[in-house]
C-alpha cells in the first residue's frame, strides 16, 4: 500500500468517525429535548384537570358566598389567565417567556384559591358541603400531581441543558440551534399549597 492510499483511508475513517459522532450527539440532544417536552405534557394534563375542577368549586361556593362575588370572580379570572398561559407554554415547553408567564399565572391562581378557601372557613355550611369537600380533596390531589410532574419536567430540562452545554456538544447544539430550556420555577407564594380543612 502506498503512503497516499493509507493517508486517504485514514482521512476517510476520520471523517466517518466525526460524522458519526455529530449524529450521535444530535440524536442525544433530540432525545433529551423530547423527554422534557413529554414531561411538560404531563404537567399540562394535570393543569387541565385543575382548571376543570375550579369552575365546579366556584359554582358550589357561589350559593354560600353570595356577598363575596369579588373573590369568586378573582378565582375565575386567575383560572382563565393560568389556562391561557398553560396553552402558550404547551406550545413551546422550555421557552423562558412561556415558563415565566405560566409560573406567574399559576402563582396568581394559587393565591386566589387560597383566599377562597380562607373565606370559606367563615361559612360552616359551605365547609360541611359534601361536594365542596370532594372538590377540595380532588384539587389537593391534583396539586400534588402537578408538583411531581413539575419536578420531573425540571429534571428533564436540567439533563437536556447539561447535555447541550458540555464541550464539544455545545458546538453541535449551537450549529443545530438547540436553545436552552427554562425550568418551571415555583414562585414563593406557590411553594405552599392552599391549606384546606373541612372538618
Amino acid at each position: 500500500m502506498s503512503l497516499a492510499l493509507v493517508f486517504v483511508l485514514v482521512l476517510i475513517v476520520g471523517i466517518v468517525a466525526a460524522v458519526l459522532y455529530v449524529i450521535a450527539v444530535y440524536n442525544r440532544l433530540v432525545t433529551f429535548r423530547n423527554r422534557f417536552k413529554n414531561a411538560f405534557a404531563q404537567i399540562d394534563v394535570q393543569l387541565k384537570r385543575r382548571y376543570d375542577l375550579i369552575p365546579n368549586l366556584v359554582e358550589t361556593a357561589k350559593g354560600y358566598l353570595k356577598h363575596e362575588r369579588e373573590t369568586l370572580e378573582a378565582v375565575i379570572a386567575a383560572r382563565n389567565q393560568a389556562a391561557g398561559a398553560a396553552k402558550q407554554a404547551a406550545a413551546a415547553p422550555g421557552n423562558p417567556q412561556a415558563m415565566a408567564l405560566l409560573s406567574g399565572a399559576e402563582g396568581a391562581l394559587t393565591g386566589a384559591l387560597g383566599r377562597l378557601f380562607a373565606l370559606s372557613e367563615a361559612y360552616p355550611d359551605l365547609k360541611a358541603n359534601q361536594t365542596m369537600m370532594q372538590l377540595s380533596e380532588e384539587l389537593t390531589s391534583t396539586e400534588n400531581r402537578v408538583a411531581f410532574a413539575r419536578q420531573a419536567f425540571n429534571d428533564a430540562v436540567m439533563t437536556y441543558n447539561t447535555a447541550r452545554e458540555v464541550f464539544p456538544a455545545v458546538l453541535i447544539a449551537g450549529a443545530f440551534q438547540f436553545s436552552a430550556a427554562a425550568l418551571l420555577e415555583i414562585e414563593e407564594s406557590e411553594k405552599t399549597a392552599p391549606r384546606v380543612t373541612f372538618s
